[in-house]
């Protein structure tokens, strides 16, 4: 069959797209940014679309009459500076199911368990929620063969999101802080999410199914942090318990973030959300069974690249501020030593371009300490630090090579934001 992936670089249309293609099925993958894709997954057809865009049936109708079937993995957290929870979650998909009432088209949809809305718990009037229930409510009304699949935490091989927090924090040295440490979490392994949508596509699953993936025994949070800590290979931690009134400031500042493009797993609705636990009781369930936390973890053994991975993964956020703040001082406080600065570009120029020279430097600094901030402009201010330093470096060994052995060693400093700027951009991209 012709199948198209919404979302197909994400965490888990990714690993369906690898499933769906050894099934033999002819498949597309959706996505915003596909360049990569295209690269690490030939065997695939691609197609470059925001689905925030597509928001009238004709936007989708040339693909429903393409394909026989369409998984839909996409979703957005939080709106920010790149994401559109309610275009992307359910004004596109009204858009698309309008655009297949009257074809053959099959539509799995991959949801969220619901147990938190209809106990009116923590999160459930979040927009990431809210949206995600009008949608799946929407389709099963449409007259469109459907089925819809609800995966609790998914764990897999790779990681991002709530999984890689998870291994980040397993990760942390002497002791794990924690909010919210017995909300329960229930899991579901990626090899079984892609084992039920596997089974959708290929028509096995009555039409108008809404089933929950996911093991029914979910353990604590600090007890699934610990998991991924015996996982990672480290020795146990002490859990430290933190008041759940902490998770408000780090919600706050990860939202932020979030407005300047970042998707932290640390913002605010992924937060309530675990204030009420990820558990889907009492919902009705795929046939299991299902791999535990642990059976899905031991399933797929760590490497040196996960522990790296997950040392890395809190330090990014710190290395990202603490550049930016580097040159945003290196920029600002020649500002308010103006002549003093100017001194350095008065031995090899006259007074008028020493000064311009001076407030172009000031500015630029300036401009990449702020640029590195903004999520889709980070990559090139990493870019543009290292070539305005090698550009310093070379200027000044010709003009003043006598920095290099001044006692403070104002040129031999500059080494070290090298190499901090190196690994951030090495670190950068999370898919």
């Amino acid at each position: 069959m012709k199948v198209l992936i919404l979302g197909a670089t994400g965490f888990i249309g990714s690993t369906l797209l690898d499933r769906l293609v050894s099934d033999g099925h002819m498949v597309t993958g959706l996505g915003r940014h596909v360049a990569s894709a295209r690269l690490k997954r030939p065997q695939a057809q691609w197609f470059a679309a925001d689905l925030a865009d597509m928001r009238a049936a004709s936007d989708w109708r040339r693909l429903v009459e393409a394909h026989d079937v369409i998984v839909n993995c996409a979703g957005a957290l939080q709106d920010g500076l790149a994401d559109d929870v309610g275009a992307t979650q359910e004004t596109a998909m009204l858009a698309l199911y309008a655009a297949a009432k009257a074809s053959p088209l099959r539509i799995v949809q991959i949801s969220a368990p619901q147990i938190s809305a209809s106990l009116g718990g923590a999160g459930s009037d979040s927009a990431f929620l809210a949206t995600k229930f009008r949608a799946d409510k929407a389709l099963a009304a449409s007259g469109v063969a459907h089925v819809i699949l609800r995966p609790a935490l998914v764990l897999g091989r790779n990681a991002h999101g709530g999984s890689a927090l998870l291994r980040a924090l397993a990760a942390l040295p002497f002791a794990i802080p924690l909010v919210h440490v017995g909300s329960r979490v229930e899991t579901v392994a990626m090899s079984d999410v892609a084992e039920a949508v596997s089974a959708a596509v290929a028509g096995l699953m009555p039409e108008g199914s809404d089933l929950v993936l996911g093991d029914e025994t979910p353990p604590t949070l600090g007890e699934l942090v610990a998991l991924h800590r015996e996982w990672l290979g480290l020795p146990a931690a002490r859990t430290v318990s933190l008041p759940a009134a902490l998770a408000a400031p780090v919600g706050f500042l990860a939202d932020i973030a979030g407005g300047l493009g970042w998707r932290s797993p640390l913002r605010s609705t992924a937060l309530s959300v675990m204030a009420g636990g990820v558990s889907a009781a009492g919902w009705p369930r795929a046939p299991g069974p299902f791999l535990s936390a642990r059976q899905s973890l031991s399933a797929n053994p760590s490497g040196a690249q996960d522990l790296w991975f997950a040392r890395l993964y809190l330090l990014k956020p710190l290395m990202v501020v603490g550049l930016s703040l580097f040159w945003l001082l290196s920029g600002l406080i020649p500002l308010f030593a103006f002549d003093a600065a100017r001194q350095h570009f008065l031995r090899f120029l006259t007074d008028g371009p020493a000064t311009a020279m001076t407030f172009a430097t000031c500015l630029a600094d300036i401009a990449l300490g702020i640029s590195v901030l903004v999520r889709p402009l980070a990559k090139r201010a990493l870019l543009g630090m290292l070539a305005l330093t090698f550009g310093y470096l070379a200027t000044a060994s010709l003009v003043e090579p006598a920095l290099w052995a001044e006692p403070l060693g104002p040129l031999v400093k500059v080494l070290p934001s090298i190499l901090a700027t190196l690994a951030t951009l090495a670190i950068l991209d999370e898919r």
